[in-house]
């Protein structure tokens, strides 16, 4: 595995920096240190542990700048939403350094002639396979709870962020975590399934936890699976945005422009369907259209861009079929719906309305900038098109009855569901999937507790 790194800015399409990709030896050594690393912090007590995720906020923040140029320069992401991105990983991190001593602490069990508890114990050195899109967030919300928990990260970041990864690995030393406890891995594209399927087989690994396409999820799976590990799997999305015929429609058209193209639309949980009763719908159509027309597009580091380009070519290509399929199939291009002259791999914002089953813009996870409208003629219809998915992140219901959107969020199947309020990821709220979006948990007290040893104790 010799094969080279080269990372390229979205903006431009020119190269930034090439890395020469680890060989087998090389993982193999760093997995090693990075074990040795891990069983001696699993003896570090858990106030100790807390009190270094309380020093990585202040210096996740004194290196806000350049791990948001990082994020701008590798995946294009605009510069105020690379900004906010860090700042939300240190304030995980202080959530963890507060609650986390208390959400680890030995539970005793009241079971009759005996002493019993529950303990949370840390599992061991756990392989994290990390995308692109959120270089630091979808790192350290998985990370700042691991290594609370007592545990070692070891960490195979998506090819075209590597620059990010390994600025992330000396933020946690310069935190004062010790050396190799967090391990950045420079794996090269082609090499990565071989790679991954012999970390997970190694015995010095105890868990795997992938964020990701659900093609590399079904290979980290099953290769968990075959070795008898926990994983965690965070999937794709299709989320549904569904806007009643009671909702306050300006408000929830705003809402939805930026639930869609926040990072340029490549996130699992933004809103992708938007299921419209048919006596709003055309009322909402003009909001949300004027919306996304008004959104500034261009160069990512400036302060005022709202969407950038795609992260890769073959992405905006990507989009580009599903748009053009879809209005083959019967959809109508509101606005939108080609690449941006010029350098870089911009594609302008898009919205179709008259989407269905059986049109890529509705069947598909849409990684990109593209809106798919659909009408449904009431509250059971609504349900049924919502629930026309494989998968099942997250949903938002905007009603003016709050009752009216929970009984309806309960027929719809997703790991969460927001009433008037645009998804979103927060440490104090579990995060995760069902379907083909994946299984188990990220962040609260379920997110710390995933990689941990359940452990029963029992003195007679």
């Amino acid at each position: 595995m010799t094969t080279a790194i080269t990372t390229v800015n979205p903006a431009t399409g020119r190269p930034i920096a090439t890395y020469a990709g680890w060989d087998a030896g090389r993982i193999d050594a760093a997995v090693d240190r990075a074990h040795t690393a891990a069983t001696a912090w699993a003896r570090v007590p858990v106030a100790e542990r807390a009190r270094l995720a309380a020093r990585l906020a202040v210096t996740l923040r004194e290196h806000s700048g350049r791990l948001a140029s990082l994020a701008v320069e590798e995946m294009g992401k605009p510069r105020r939403q690379a900004e906010g991105e860090v700042e939300k990983s240190a304030l995980t991190a202080e959530y963890y350094a507060r609650q986390g001593p208390g959400i680890l602490a030995d539970e005793q069990v009241e079971v009759g002639g005996a002493d019993a508890w529950v303990a949370y114990e840390p599992a061991g050195l756990v392989l994290a396979v990390m995308p692109w899109n959120f270089p630091v967030w979808q790192v350290m919300r998985f990370a700042i709870p691991s290594l609370v928990a007592g545990n070692g990260v070891l960490l195979k970041h998506a090819a075209n962020v590597t620059g990010s990864a390994l600025a992330l690995q000396d933020i946690f030393t310069a935190a004062g975590f010790p050396e190799h406890l967090v391990t950045a891995l420079v794996v090269a594209e082609p090499d990565v399934p071989d790679a991954t399927a012999r970390l997970i087989g190694d015995d010095r690994i105890a868990a795997v936890t992938l964020t990701g396409s659900n093609r590399a999820g079904a290979a980290v799976g099953a290769a968990a699976g075959r070795a008898a590990k926990k994983s965690v799997l965070e999937l794709g999305g299709s989320d549904a945005f569904v806007v009643l015929d009671d909702a306050d429609i300006e408000a929830a058209a705003a809402a939805a422009v930026t639930a869609r193209f926040a990072n340029t639309g490549q996130s699992c949980v933004c809103a992708k369907r938007f299921i419209l009763s048919a006596p709003i719908a055309e009322a909402f159509t003009s909001a949300f259209t004027a919306g996304v027309e008004a959104l500034r597009m261009g160069d990512p580091r400036q302060e005022d861009t709202q969407v950038g380009p795609l992260a890769r070519e073959d992405l905006r290509t990507a989009i580009h079929r599903q748009v053009t399929e879809s209005v083959v199939a019967g959809a109508k291009l509101l606005t939108g719906g080609e690449p941006l002259p010029g350098d870089g791999y911009f594609y302008r914002p898009t919205v179709l309305a008259h989407t269905a089953p059986g049109m890529p813009a509705f069947d598909e996870e849409t990684f990109g900038p593209l809106a798919a409208l659909t009408v449904a003629r009431d509250d059971d219809d609504a349900v049924r098109l919502a629930n026309a998915t494989p998968y099942g992140l997250g949903l938002s219901v905007w009603t003016g009855d709050r009752a009216r959107g929970l009984a309806l969020a309960r027929r719809i199947t997703s790991g969460a569901a927001f009433i008037n309020a645009i998804v979103a990821s927060d440490p104090r709220l579990p995060f995760g999937g069902t379907k083909h979006s994946g299984h188990g948990r990220e962040l609260a007290a379920a997110g710390i507790r995933e990689f941990t040893n359940t452990r029963t104790y029992w003195i007679a």
